[in-house]
């Protein structure tokens, strides 16, 4: 289901290290600077995150206490607390506008991790992630499609690593299995860019399937 607003929300999904942040920011920059940065007001964001509360999930959730480990349906009704608020405060508004957002990941994050990655059961996913959403999707996801291998290496070499980040490699490699099939489920709305080349060259690839996407659309 897919609620009636007048903006675009472009989604970036990935692995951790596939280069969704700088990605991001390229694309946003971009935008600012087209046809449609003149037009139309653009946002970039994140989840978790893009909000006061949502910064003090996200500590939660990626940096690894000792003291409290997280329960897998703990982490997962999280994520859905920060995207209910993500939507509700950032996200909507800027839809209701006309704008364009372009948000580092969204609910296909949550099957590809809590879903593939730590086996929850996939009726429950899908029914938190509508409490969470309101039955709101993406318009458009750009899957950054890069090995977990590499994706790794990336985000060990940027510095300290994250709780996701720590998680055996068996994890990443279920979670890349996911994003896989959801692609294959969905080609029309979710676009495969294959990550691991140079920088310029994804972001060239990004930008065609935009400018696509953007023209058909109208917008």
């Amino acid at each position: 289901m897919k609620e009636n607003t007048s903006g675009k929300l472009i989604v970036f999904e990935g692995v951790e290290g596939s280069g969704k942040t700088t990605h991001i920011a390229s694309t946003y920059q971009w935008l600012r600077s087209s046809p449609w940065g003149k037009q139309w007001p653009i946002l970039a964001t994140r989840q978790p995150g893009g909000t006061a509360l949502g910064v003090a999930i996200r500590q939660l959730l990626l940096e690894e206490e000792e003291d409290y480990p997280l329960h897998d349906r703990a982490e997962l009704l999280l994520y859905a607390a920060d995207r209910a608020q993500h939507l509700e405060e950032i996200v909507k508004p800027q839809l209701e506008v006309g704008g364009i957002v372009l948000c580092d990941r969204y609910t296909d994050s949550t099957i590809a991790y809590q879903g593939y990655g730590r086996g929850l059961d996939r009726g429950f996913i899908e029914n938190v992630n509508f409490l969470a959403t309101g039955g709101l999707e993406s318009d458009l996801t750009i899957w950054l499609d890069v090995d977990v291998t590499i994706g790794l290496e990336r985000a060990r070499q940027r510095g300290k690593i994250d709780r996701m980040e720590k998680t055996e490699l068996a994890f990443h490699r279920r979670v890349q299995q996911g994003y896989q099939e959801l692609a294959a489920a969905h080609p029309d709305k979710i676009k495969r860019v294959e990550a691991s080349g140079s920088t310029e060259q994804i972001q060239q690839e990004i930008q065609t399937i935009l400018t696509t996407y953007l023209k058909g659309m109208g917008t």
